[in-house]
């Protein structure tokens, strides 16, 4: 009983850092530190997500399972980026949208989409926990669940902040984090099918989050004459998010 306790914390932990970075929609963080700064920051954040969080991980599992780990990365990112500029084409054909609704979509997709194989992966480091015989600890399933929980508090700060509502970007930032536990619970029980896949699904995440970045956050941070507070905001975040991925 006491290991399915623990696994319910693994579980939740990565949605309540997902949405405890969200809280920051209550802060008036484009006062404090200027839009620009921060679309940097989100900008730096997200790059860096992208190559520590999925990129790598992705490569690590593929060239594990005996694959070309570089290929699996790169076809994935591909696809993704891919994807996102699919998607992006079709929804402008469509009612246009304000550019801060837009931009904060996108974002809220990016953001969902990387969360979801987050959440597989500590999904199948319980269901390995828990399995008979197995090299893998609940403690070490409660690290990673712990580690994604902290990488998520910026994370969910940048869905919310492009909201001008904060109750509205509190809930943006909360949604985003839903399917991590929903992503933990599939990959729980379809734990044989899903793990095969996983490298591919976490660089496909890699390269929307990418091809967010570049689209539609770069270049409004620094598409103004004075690029400076766009710029220190992207090495800011990039360099914060870097030391969370290798630290935990």
């Amino acid at each position: 009983m006491d290991l399915f306790l623990q696994a319910g914390g693994c579980l939740l932990l990565p949605f309540i850092g997902t949405a405890m970075g969200a809280a920051a929609a209550f802060l008036p963080l484009k006062k404090v530190f200027g839009g620009r700064a921060l679309l940097g920051f989100a900008s730096g954040v997200m790059l860096a997500a992208a190559v520590w969080s999925l990129l790598l991980p992705a490569e690590d599992m593929a060239s594990a399972a005996g694959s070309l780990g570089w290929a699996h990365a790169a076809g994935g990112f591909l696809c993704g980026a891919g994807f996102l500029l699919l998607a992006r084409g079709l929804a402008s054909r469509g009612e246009e949208a304000a550019p801060g609704e837009k931009k904060a979509s996108l974002l809220f997709f990016a953001v969902t989409l990387h969360n979801l194989p987050e959440g597989m992966a500590v999904g199948v480091a319980m269901a390995g926990a828990l399995a008979a015989d197995s090299p893998l600890t609940m403690g070490e399933a409660f690290a990673l669940a712990l580690g994604i929980a902290i990488q998520n508090l910026p994370e969910g700060a940048v869905v919310a902040s492009p909201e001008d509502s904060s109750g509205k970007a509190f809930g943006r930032g909360v949604l985003s984090g839903v399917v991590e536990p929903v992503g933990a619970l599939l990959a729980w029980g379809l734990v044989t099918v899903l793990t095969p896949l996983l490298p591919f699904i976490l660089s496909f995440a890699a390269g929307t989050m990418a091809g967010v970045t570049v689209c539609e956050l770069i270049p409004e941070a620094v598409s103004h004459k004075e690029g400076v507070p766009g710029t220190v905001g992207a090495c800011f975040g990039f360099a914060l998010m870097m030391a969370l991925d290798m630290a935990l």
